[in-house]
């Protein structure tokens, strides 16, 4: 991830674009990217901020909330419209971005600028993120695990059926959606991640990627520790084989 966004200010060729004091805390942007938007090439916004704590966040310093400035928002219009017919979409990600008021109108000028708009969200926001998919084309909805398993997990409780809102939500829009689970191995085990996995394919999730937790750098310490009776990779590509069936795609990611 890169963290320099210093641009120019955006040209304002469009009449209507930034002039509503667009408050967004910035805390990096990757310029391109073909991972984080599947099958679009994409840049990512990273916005400052996240009310979850899970033990193998390797983006801490993210977590802490505050207010953006004006400017901040400013420079990213301005690498947008520097890279008009060179990206096909804009992603919002985090930390979780839902949590910034000015998130909508932010998606508004991207898509006025021509973007496709993607969001990576946990969902924790039922009914603010009803109120952004007017502007979204996709979305990558993190699922953290299963029922009372997800409040554990994510460091947060009273929050699983806020998620399912948002899984509801999602599903009954038409958005393009991705669910996307990370494997910490101190979190899950074989059984749990099938456990999840099939509930999600009973709700209707047609496109599920398990992506293997990075341990370079962890929120909890203890995550980044070897873990002794972790899975053998060839067990979890067998798992990953006996669940594809019911998926149209399910991607490992490691």
């Amino acid at each position: 991830m890169s963290i320099d966004v210093r641009r120019e200010p955006c040209s304002r060729h469009h009449d209507n674009i930034g002039q509503d004091g667009i408050h967004l805390p910035v805390a990096g942007l990757t310029p391109m990217t073909t991972l984080d938007y599947p099958g679009h090439l994409a840049c990512v916004v990273f916005l400052q901020g996240c009310p979850l704590r899970c033990g193998y966040c390797h983006n801490p310093q993210m977590l802490p909330a505050r207010r953006g400035k004006r400017e901040e928002w400013e420079k990213i219009l301005g690498f947008l419209e520097s890279r008009r017919g060179l990206l096909d979409g804009v992603v919002f990600s985090g930390g979780e971005p839902t949590q910034h008021a000015d998130l909508a109108p932010a998606m508004r000028d991207a898509k006025a600028l021509g973007f496709k708009v993607g969001l990576h969200t946990a969902g924790v926001y039922p009914r603010r993120l009803e109120t952004l998919l007017p502007w979204l084309d996709w979305v990558g909805l993190d699922v953290k695990g299963h029922a009372d398993n997800f409040e554990r997990i994510a460091g947060r409780r009273g929050i699983w059926k806020r998620h399912a809102q948002s899984l509801a939500l999602l599903l009954d829009s038409g958005i393009d959606l991705e669910c996307r689970t990370t494997i910490h191995w101190r979190d899950f085990d074989l059984k749990a991640i099938e456990r999840l996995a099939l509930s999600l394919a009973d709700c209707g999730v047609r496109h599920y990627a398990l992506q293997l937790a990075r341990t370079d750098q962890c929120l909890i310490p203890a995550y980044a520790q070897p873990i002794a009776d972790a899975p053998l990779p060839e067990a979890m590509a067998r798992l990953v084989r006996r669940l594809a069936p019911r998926f149209d795609r399910l991607t490992l990611r490691e």
